[in-house]
């Protein structure tokens, strides 16, 4: 099938880390995640007026102005009058911030309006089945994307109960393809990175997004369970390194199957835990240099040294690195303190650290 072009596709681009509660509920990083994800889809050729954007960024963080608010009645305006004025093929649905699992089993995403004692909220199954009805005409292709918490409302204590909404139906149609990527499957909580400032599942997708450069990649994915895949495999090693205990849920509903697809918590690759280290060690842009490559050997200071069989690229090089400091007691954070030491990025350094801790953790596990 080929894919709509770029003006046919738009999106609902929602980034929330500040609400009307109070300082309490601050979360550093949906906004900056939901402009990455919004400067992915203008980098592949959809427009920027096809891009609705609603933020509340904490502060200190100071947004592009071209944002609108992320208030409940907004957020509603764009679903219920301006996505039927629209005529598209494909819509994403972009939603980072917090969330709980209603006793109803629905999950309710906070509106940056929320407060203690008016918890505003969208309904995501609400809006979901007024997506797949004829309420909203096109749209054939729909893709959510939820980075937060599915805890269970009854955990927080909340001496008055969630308000709700359902969304006005249309008449019910069988032609929609929904995709629904969650953070985190029913009870768990949404892990946030508040050093990076971004939400762990936002950034797993995210980098796997970017590494696509075809620019039909626009309108989704052709193989949604493929990329689904190789994001869970991303967050499946944060689990191992402590980092998360969320295990990503996929759901989809179509005109023949509506399915839901969970992961074991196990289900992680050794290959691809090494490769994240080496990745993660090839991010720092001296690494392209052989000289500067070779005054980090040097800092390693451990016998090691004088056996590794150096690589000429820097790909084979990092791994003749790695594979002569594994065995060495603590040999990857001397890695760690050698590479830091020549460039104190700290944003590469957290993604080197969470590496490294990941490889210590497959190797206790025994999953060498």
């Amino acid at each position: 099938m080929t894919a709509p072009p770029a003006d046919r596709v738009f999106a609902l681009v929602v980034g929330i880390e500040r609400y009307a509660a109070g300082p309490s509920w601050e979360l550093p990083g949906p906004a900056r995640d939901a402009l990455r994800f919004r400067d992915w889809l203008l980098a592949r050729g959809v427009p920027e007026r096809n891009v609705m954007l609603r933020l509340a960024p904490a502060a200190g963080f100071t947004a592009r102005p071209d944002y609108g608010p992320a208030d409940h009645a907004s957020v509603r305006h764009d679903l219920v009058t301006r996505l039927p004025a629209l005529d598209g093929d494909v819509l994403w649905i972009w939603w980072g911030g917090h969330g709980v699992l209603a006793e109803d089993e629905h999950i309710r995403l906070y509106t940056a309006d929320a407060t203690v004692s008016d918890k505003r909220n969208l309904d995501l199954e609400s809006a979901r089945r007024y997506l797949a009805s004829d309420a909203v005409a096109g749209f054939t292709r729909q893709i959510w994307v939820v980075d937060a918490c599915q805890t269970f409302a009854e955990e927080h204590a909340h001496r008055q109960g969630l308000p709700g909404e359902q969304l006005p139906l249309g008449g019910r149609e069988n032609v929609h393809e929904q995709v629904l990527m969650l953070a985190a499957d029913r009870g768990q909580r949404a892990a946030n990175d508040p050093v990076r400032a971004t939400g762990l599942f936002s950034a797993a997708l995210l980098d796997i997004l970017h590494e696509d450069t075809n620019a039909a990649a626009a309108a989704g994915p052709a193989d949604i369970e493929a990329l689904f895949g190789r994001v869970r495999e991303r967050m499946a090693e944060l689990r191992l390194a402590g980092h998360t205990g969320q295990l990503p849920r996929l759901v989809l509903h179509g005109a023949d199957r509506t399915e839901t697809s969970r992961p074991a918590p196990a289900a992680i690759r050794p290959g691809r835990v090494r490769a994240h280290l080496i990745d993660a060690l090839l991010a720092y842009p001296f690494m392209t240099d052989p000289a500067q490559r070779q005054i980090m050997v040097r800092l390693l200071d451990t016998p090691a040294v004088q056996t590794m069989h150096r690589g000429s690229d820097p790909r084979s090089d990092a791994t003749a690195v790695y594979l002569g400091l594994r065995r060495i007691p603590d040999g990857l954070w001397l890695l760690y303190d050698a590479v830091t030491l020549l460039d104190p990025d700290e944003e590469l350094a957290t993604g080197l650290e969470s590496a490294v801790l990941a490889c210590y953790a497959l190797q206790e596990s025994g999953l060498r």
